[in-house]
């Protein structure tokens, strides 16, 4: 598989196989991608938890931020990560400790 590319169906297929989405870096500045990715999976009916430790209590878009992963009240389908390369292995130690473990980890390009 070419991962540099996908086509539609196959993301389509990713898509409708999660319901809930934990956003790593979720950020409420309404002009980063963070935002407007989040807003449109709320509008689009995935169930999303914010993740972002300088937020963790405050809401964005009307949903809770969580400080880590840990701290999420229920298991997630998906984690997308909004966050720089290298932070990428600590994350995914994280996510690595959940139980269950998502179906798919998703990150920018």
């Amino acid at each position: 598989m070419n991962h540099d590319t996908y086509d539609n169906a196959y993301i389509a297929g990713i898509l409708n196989s999660v319901k809930t989405i934990a956003m790593i870096g979720a950020s409420p500045n309404d002009v980063r991608p963070s935002y407007f990715v989040l807003k449109y999976l709320l509008a689009k009916g995935f169930s999303v938890f914010p993740i972002n430790p300088g937020h963790a209590g405050k809401e964005i878009l009307g949903r809770t931020v969580y400080a880590s992963l840990a701290d999420l009240p229920q298991p997630v389908d998906m984690i997308d990560i909004f966050r720089a390369s290298s932070a990428v292995p600590g994350i995914i130690d994280q996510v690595l400790k959940l139980d269950p473990l998502p179906k798919v980890v998703w990150m920018q390009l």
